[in-house]
C-alpha cells in the first residue's frame, strides 16, 4: 500500500508514515518515497529484551548469553555496547533492574539513528538500492543463523 500511495503525495512535502518500525519495512518505505517515521519498536523491544544489532536481533533472556563477555553489537559505538557485555545485560534483564531498560533503549535508539544516517547518506550518494540490498541480505543471513 505504501508503494502505491507514497508516489501520489506531493514531492515538496514530507511524507510521514506512522507505526512502521522494522528495518525491512523502513527500507521498503524509504524506497517508496517516505521521509519520516514514528514507531515504538526500538523502545518497546528494548523493554521486552530484544536488542537490534548489525547481526540481527538479540534476545537477551536466552541462556546462551548468561556468561557472554561480548557486547551486544561489536560494530556499535553506543555507550551500552562500549561498556556492557551481553552477560551483564542479561543479568539486569532477568533481575528486572531498571538500568536494563535504560541501557537497552539507548542501544536500540542508537541502532536506528545509525541506520537512518546510513540511509540518508546512501540516498545522497545515489547508492540506496545497494545499501538496501546489503542490509536485506544481512537480515536474511541472521534469520538463517538463529
Amino acid at each position: 500500500a505504501v508503494g502505491v500511495l507514497a508516489p501520489e503525495l506531493p514531492e515538496d512535502r514530507p511524507r510521514y508514515l506512522m507505526g512502521v518500525g522494522t528495518v525491512r519495512d523502513i527500507l521498503e518505505a524509504v524506497a517508496a518515497g517516505v521521509d519520516l517515521f514514528d514507531c515504538v519498536i526500538p523502545t518497546r523491544n528494548a523493554r521486552n529484551g530484544l536488542l537490534h544489532t548489525s547481526r540481527g536481533p538479540v534476545v537477551v533472556k536466552h541462556a546462551r548469553y548468561r556468561t557472554c563477555p561480548e557486547p551486544p553489537d561489536p560494530q556499535c559505538s553506543c555507550p551500552t555496547c562500549q561498556t556492557c557485555s551481553l552477560g551483564y545485560l542479561r543479568h539486569l534483564y532477568m533481575a528486572r533492574e531498571a538500568a536494563y531498560v535504560v541501557l537497552a533503549t539507548v542501544h536500540n535508539l542508537h541502532f536506528y539513528l545509525t541506520l537512518m544516517r546510513q540511509v540518508r547518506s546512501a540516498i545522497i550518494d545515489g547508492r540506496f538500492a545497494e545499501l538496501r540490498q546489503g542490509i536485506s541480505a544481512d537480515l536474511a543471513a541472521a534469520v538463517e543463523a538463529s
